[in-house]
């Protein structure tokens, strides 16, 4: 059995609830990534992807350089923990369209992340399964207006 600690990404950068749009903005530029997790302290209190950044923050006519995380973060995270079974998280990820999870201890201290990318890089031997979980991932949303 693959375990998510296999396989997942340490050392994670965070920012807190306090940090502004615009910083989060260009940590993810520097990062060259899409989702940065939010801390209090070690604590995971959130996520901000850079569609919440656009969808939650500018297309509402917010000021980005004085408008917190904490107004745009997801606050309901799914996690995984180091010892869960990486093919029990792919499905979930499937189910729920997620592309990347934290990853946090019994104190909901953040310890990792594990996203689709590490997955099919390092951990299931199954290729097949990675790509129609990437395909499951990838299934559009229907738009939730009228």
């Amino acid at each position: 059995m693959t375990t998510v600690a296999d396989v997942m990404t340490r050392g994670v950068r965070t920012m807190a609830p306090s940090d502004t749009v615009v910083r989060a903005a260009q940590a993810m530029d520097e990062l060259n990534v899409g989702v940065i997790p939010v801390c209090d302290g070690q604590k995971l209190v959130g996520m901000v992807t850079d569609r919440d950044i656009v969808v939650r923050g500018l297309a509402q006519a917010q000021d980005p350089k004085t408008l917190k995380l904490a107004d745009v973060m997801s606050t309901n995270v799914r996690c995984a923990r180091e010892d869960d079974d990486v093919d029990q998280v792919l499905s979930e990820m499937a189910d729920t369209q997620i592309r990347r999870m934290p990853v946090v201890d019994g104190q909901q201290q953040l310890v990792g992340i594990i996203t689709l990318g590490d997955i099919a890089a390092k951990g299931v031997e199954d290729e097949d399964e990675v790509a129609e979980s990437l395909s499951e991932i990838s299934t559009p949303a229907e738009p939730d207006r009228s």
